[in-house]
């Protein structure tokens, strides 16, 4: 967790986490960890990697009853199996 990360977009962020070497189940595992560390509102930044990732990470964010403000590939020739930034907001649960 760095809280020294470069904001994205609109958004400044307060936590990132460059999940990217990890595989699932540690993904999710590892976002959920920054979460639970996180005050109610702060905004946090996921780089990840490859589809599996994509898909779960997103999804169970929301399942846990946080926001997903956005989903975006790294550059514009990113592949759905390359490197994303997602972008989540920890809800006052």
């Amino acid at each position: 967790m760095n809280k020294d990360h470069q904001p994205n977009k609109n958004h400044e962020i307060d936590c990132f986490l460059d999940i990217t070497p990890d595989t699932c189940p540690m993904t999710f595992v590892r976002t959920k960890l920054m979460i639970e560390k996180m005050a109610p509102g702060d905004i946090a930044e996921i780089r990840l990697r490859g589809t599996e990732p994509l898909d779960n990470v997103p999804r169970s964010v929301r399942d846990i009853g946080h926001r997903v403000i956005s989903l975006e590939p790294e550059s514009e020739t990113t592949t759905s199996d390359g490197i994303h930034r997602l972008v989540v907001q920890k809800n006052n649960i």
